[in-house]
Order: C-alpha cells, then structure tokens, then sequence
C-alpha cells in the first residue's frame, strides 16, 4: 500500500503522481494491457512505485502544501471506485428510469427522469423506430438525469422507449413515453431556399437556424448552347452554417431559354423532404471584357478621363507594383502565375502610392476599359508561389495575396467613385492541396452586386480596392500580389 505519509517524506514527481493516476483511471476504462481489472491505487506495478527524489525531471512535491496536493490527486482518481468496477457476471438487470418527463426539440425531445440506483448502472438509453424501419438509439451516462433523440421528421406523435444498461450490457424493462417533436431542420431550411438567376448561372440561398447538418439536392434542366441538347443535372450541398449560399456555374443556356429547378432537403437521419419546385428562371448574359483595350494608370496617378474628354482628378491614387520580378502590365497579359513563370504585381509593402510613408494597405487597381460597359462581375487569380511544382497550395488564400476588397465604378454623373459592393474570398475548408490549387488557377469570381445579381451602371473606370490580407483572419496588411484579373459585363448603349 502507498502512504501518503512516505510520499510527503521522501517527496515524488508530480509526472509520477500522474502517472499513478493516469493507471489507475485507464484500468478502470481497460485501456491499459496486461493489467489486473482489479487494480486499484493500492497495487502499483514495481516500475511506477514512488521513490526518492533522485534525478527526477520536475521539482518534488515536499512539504505540508506538496502532500495536501499530492492526496486530493490520488483521491480524485481513486474515489467511487466500486462505481467504475465492471461486473461481468452480473445476471440482475438494472432498474428503469422513473419519474420520466418531457419537452419537445426541434425534431427531436428531451427526456428527464430520475436514475435507478443500481451501483453498476452505466447509461440510460432512448431509441425509436422510424417510419421506414430504421431504429436508432441515444444513451446519457449515469453522470446525467436527462438524454436528448433527434432525427424525428414529422410533427406528429412518436413513441420512444428508455431503459437503463448495466455494465454486463442487461438492459432494464422499456418504458414507452409518447412524444410529438417540433419541426424538423431539414422542413424549416426546405421553406427558406431562394433562388435568383445569376450570369451564367444561378445563386441558391437558405438559412438554417438550428445549425444542423443537412443536405441540399438541386435538379436543374436547361437546353445547353450551341447543341440544343436538354440537360438535366443534379448537384447536392452540404453544410451546417447559419447562412448559406451556393453558385450552380458554367450553364450554357441562351438568355431566352428557361432553367427549371427544383429542390429536396436531407437530414442526416435519412429524413428527406418531397421535391419542392423553385419554378422557371433566365439566366443574364455577359462577357470577358477585351484586355487588349484596357489601360492600367502610373502608380499614384489619381486622374481620369471623362466621356467630354477632361481629365479628372478622384483623390484615389493608383497603386503601384513594381517591386522585385513583379510588373503591373502582368495583370491584364491573359497569364497566370505559377511554376516557373513569374506572372504578378508586386508591392513591396508600399502599394498605396509606392512611397514607403504611405504604407500598403488600401491599393487601388484601377482600370481605364477604353470603352463604357456595364459590368456584372470579376474574375481574380492569386499569386502561387515562386518556382513551385504546380501542385502544392504554396500562396494561395494566404500570405501576400488579398482577401478582403471593395469594387468600385467610376459614376460620371456624381464624379465620384460608386461603391458597388465590400467582399471577403473565402479560404477554402476541407479540402487537399491539389484541390485548393485547382481552385486558386481557376481563380476567385465575385458578382459586383452578390446579394441580387445585376448590371453596374455604364461606367469606363473600374477600382478594385484591396483592403486586407488572408492572413490573421484578414487582418494582415501583408497583401502585395495578384496575377489576373478579368472583368466581365455587356456593352453599354
């Protein structure tokens, strides 16, 4: 037997006294081989007996403080210890919960009850039946007077049956309680989908307050361009945010022609919601703008040229680039940075006007498009990384290349800077390396009006204000480098 009189005395690590516990815990878990399941803090192997203070890697515990510490320790892991002992032989089952009460979940209950008092009493289960066929089952430890179900997926009475489980796996009589849920997740998120034509494609949002799992099928049947041929396509989403919202690309439907959509909405209980039809839309044309016509202003340069011919001074200087390989011309060349072509502007941390005193962070692209249009949304390819492989992430949605920004048009009739919308690219989450750089090389659209898709009005000077790095949660200022930027709209009457 230990006694905690010679472990004051002749003082023991506080990693040995850890240890100690640590054994005498698992045991009782069965984590630990080769082990007596009816070892307690009285039997302890040889090789973690406690032992003077000789070459032991943290200082001893001495003294009255040391030993008062050192007790409560063994005697928070040794305490109810007949209660985690595991009577396999144990031929009595357990009691049932009592005094069961109820209140509804959405989609689900929770149930409160008092416990059996069974020593070896190790949970009280709840499972229903499904209706089709599928029983599933919910347990709360005996340190707990209440369990929660889930995965109903009706508003309509149900009968969930608890019972205790001793540690032999006996299981007390069932007593059947008879619940009506609230709605289910999956019904509530199903009536807040909306959809809105976007420009070659269409926008899906929906909110799921209760932050459930859930999936989103979407059919969609359109006539593809030039073929004429019907496609019918599904897609599916899945998410447990608050607030979503998802993008269906790269639809070759003519602007006359209808997309119909249709939605169903899964829980991940298998409950699915009927097919919900989300009607008829058209989807808004547009185009990449020509490259070869555009102009990119001096660094610091804040003056434009209006429709009459004047130049005009904005206040907002463009940025500059230039530093080390990067070149600002870069932007607009049609090529992407990566391997060992080294395709970006570079700022040096100076890109406000490319004088150190006035910092990084805002810079302005701004853009002469030689021409008026009426722009719909903006295409950005990150820097990747100097001489990579081509399949590491390297930069990309991190350090040096922006993450938060503002798009502006140029109102000639205000003579100010027309804010269109302030956005965040988001880091991708979940995925490989090669899929993120997949994704960086296919580059960041964002529509100038993301909450309903439409047309800026006609303007020949657009800015791209970039206001943060990814970095620190787009906190950073570190943001000196993008590779291509492609704008995309119709021409302007």
């Amino acid at each position: 037997m230990i006694k905690f009189r010679k472990i004051v005395e002749t003082g023991v690590a506080l990693s040995t006294m850890l240890r100690i516990c640590r054994l005498h815990v698992r045991t009782r878990l069965h984590l630990v081989p080769n082990i007596p399941i009816g070892l307690t803090c009285h039997h302890i192997p040889d090789e973690i007996q406690p032992r003077p203070n000789v070459g032991l890697p943290f200082p001893p515990f001495g003294g009255i403080k040391g030993g008062l510490f050192l007790i409560l320790l063994c005697i928070s892991a040794c305490m109810e210890e007949t209660r985690f002992k595991t009577e396999f032989r144990s031929k009595t089952p357990p009691g049932e919960p009592t005094n069961i009460t109820w209140k509804p979940l959405y989609g689900g209950a929770r149930f409160f009850y008092t416990l059996p008092e069974d020593e070896d009493l190790l949970t009280v289960n709840a499972e229903y039946t499904n209706e089709r066929g599928d029983t599933y089952y919910f347990s709360s430890s005996f340190f707990k007077d209440s369990v929660d179900i889930y995965g109903l997926g009706n508003i309509k009475e149900y009968t969930v049956y608890l019972y205790g489980v001793n540690r032999a796996g006996l299981q007390s009589k069932k007593v059947p309680v008879s619940i009506v849920p609230l709605e289910p997740a999956l019904t509530r998120v199903a009536k807040t989908v909306k959809v809105k034509a976007g420009f070659g494609s269409f926008l899906l949002n929906w909110e799921n307050e209760l932050e459930q799992a859930i999936n989103v099928y979407v059919y969609f049947k359109f006539r593809e361009q030039p073929t004429g041929a019907v496609r019918d396509i599904m897609s599916v989403f899945s998410s447990t945010r608050k607030t979503n919202r998802q993008f269906i690309k790269d639809i070759l439907s003519a602007p006359a022609d209808p997309v119909n959509i249709n939605i169903r909405v899964e829980d991940r209980y298998g409950n699915i919601t009927p097919l919900q039809s989300l009607g008829d839309i058209f989807l808004l044309p547009d185009f990449a703008l020509d490259k070869s016509m555009m102009k990119i202003p001096e660094a610091n340069d804040s003056t434009i040229i209006l429709r009459n011919g004047a130049r005009f001074n904005t206040g907002v200087p463009a940025m500059y680039g230039e530093y080390y390989e990067g070149r600002m011309n870069k932007l607009i060349d049609g090529i992407i940075d990566g391997g060992n072509n080294l395709n970006f502007f570079h700022t040096g941390g100076r890109g406000r006007t490319g004088f150190i005193k006035d910092g990084n962070v805002p810079w302005n692209i701004i853009i002469d498009m030689g021409d008026y249009y009426r722009l719909s949304r903006v295409n950005t390819v990150q820097r990747h990384e100097n001489f990579s492989s081509g399949i590491d992430r390297g930069q990309y949605y991190r350090a040096e290349n922006c993450g938060e920004f503002n798009l502006y048009v140029f109102d000639e009739e205000t003579l100010e800077w027309e804010l269109a919308s302030k956005q965040r690219t988001p880091v991708p989450v979940g995925m490989s390396e090669l899929q993120i750089v997949a994704l960086g090389k296919a580059g960041d659209e964002a529509y100038f009006y993301p909450d309903d898709p439409q047309y800026t009005k006609p303007a020949r000077w657009f800015r791209y204000e970039c206001l943060k790095c990814f970095d620190n949660n787009y906190s950073s200022t570190n943001a000196n480098c993008m590779s291509e930027l492609t704008l995309y709209g119709i021409k302007a009457n």
